[in-house]
């Protein structure tokens, strides 16, 4: 029963965790098209309160995934190709903090349309983990 609840708990916060990593590339979509004004300053605001609140979204996720992991023995060579796309979305999320940093500091050198391609990042990820884990194809 304890498993079923740890489960349910990782696909909550994987999701919650998800949300704002689709949501927040966009908001860098509109702060590379805005000029500097109040525009630029309500989309970094949203961005930052977003990047918080997603972060230990993020901690939570990826916490009971490991203790499902290591507590019920789940294992696999799925499991493996998972886990190492995990570590990219931990990887893209550390990149999105950085990012955040160079659009307050005035330094954003990228173009909206890179912010549309890097959206897209997550959804393939996200594709790919869920038909590892519902197929578990090795």
């Amino acid at each position: 029963m304890l498993y079923l609840y740890l489960k349910a708990l990782h696909i909550i916060f994987v999701t919650s965790w998800f949300a704002g990593l689709f949501y927040l590339p966009r908001i860098f979509v509109n702060l590379a098209m805005a000029a500097p004004g109040a525009e630029t300053d309500r989309l970094l605001l949203m961005a930052g309160k977003l990047f918080r609140f997603m972060t230990p979204l993020a901690v939570l996720a990826l916490a009971f995934g490991l203790w499902l992991w290591l507590g019920f023995g789940i294992g696999g060579g799925w499991l493996h190709a998972k886990l190492s796309l995990v570590a990219l979305l931990v990887a893209y999320h550390g990149y999105c903090g950085r990012l955040l940093a160079r659009f307050r500091a005035g330094r954003n050198a990228k173009s909206h349309v890179w912010y549309r391609f890097f959206n897209e990042i997550p959804v393939l990820i996200l594709f790919a983990v869920v038909i590892l884990v519902v197929v578990k194809p090795f």
